[in-house]
């Protein structure tokens, strides 16, 4: 299996896991399909599978089309059938999703939202972990609680920590602003700050990260509890 990262919209990542021994792809999270279009075609490569962290337009708009043109299924968690559109396989908490050599687990993680899963491909190692954690940060909370995202995020922080983070947008470079302001002794962050700005300089993106380095330098996985992770949470909703 090999990742390929396609930039959308203005800040979005979609990622294509392609089976070369099949060339054959899903696609995780396609806000918009014309550049997951033409990578595809350019490789003649097969979309087989559609798979769906959670129901924001920037993570499902490219659905219909993509559907359409490749007749692939589209899966999701079960609690939001009715809010991914056009899902064909419904997926619940802690189950193996399996299908032809894509195999990965289920974590359903809310917070951001509700019905909010990941899809950790454990023998590949890494994990697609949406809008819940980010490189150097966490998403926004809009449908469920601060405790619920506190307990999200101890989920992935559990994983092995050699574990790579695909995460649904290239926020890295101002979450690093606001873990050196309320982080600023923390060696590991200013080493992680100048390899993400390299890297910007290059073009390159900031992604993956890998579980390490999100527990040595994300500030919010950092929090002790529920209550100095709230406090963080609120001030980053500000900064």
């Amino acid at each position: 299996m090999r990742i390929e990262i396609i930039s959308c919209l203005r800040d979005n990542y979609s990622y294509l896991i392609i089976d070369d021994s099949s060339n054959s792809a899903c696609v995780v999270d396609p806000s918009e399909s014309k550049p997951i279009i033409n990578f595809l075609e350019n490789k003649n490569i097969e979309l087989r599978y559609i798979l769906n962290t959670h129901h924001h337009y920037d993570h499902i708009g490219g659905n219909k089309d993509l559907k359409r043109k490749y007749g692939s299924e589209v899966i999701g968690f079960k609690a939001d059938s009715d809010r991914i559109p056009e899902i064909d396989i419904l997926l619940e908490d802690n189950q193996i999703w399996k299908a032809e050599n894509f195999e990965a687990k289920i974590m359903h993680i809310p917070g951001h939202t509700s019905g909010h899963i990941c899809f950790h491909f454990f023998k590949e190692k890494l994990i697609f972990t949406g809008d819940t954690l980010f490189s150097l940060g966490c998403g926004r909370i809009f449908e469920g609680s601060y405790g619920e995202m506190f307990e999200s995020l101890n989920k992935i922080k559990a994983l092995p920590k050699e574990t790579k983070i695909y995460c649904g947008h290239e926020y890295t470079l101002n979450n690093a602003k606001f873990c050196r302001k309320y982080d600023s002794k923390n060696k590991e962050l200013q080493k992680k700050i100048e390899k993400i700005e390299k890297q910007l300089e290059k073009g390159i993106p900031t992604i993956p990260s890998t579980l390490k380095e999100e527990l040595e330098c994300n500030i919010f996985l950092r929090a002790k509890d529920v209550e100095s992770f709230s406090k963080l949470r609120d001030l980053k909703d500000n900064f």
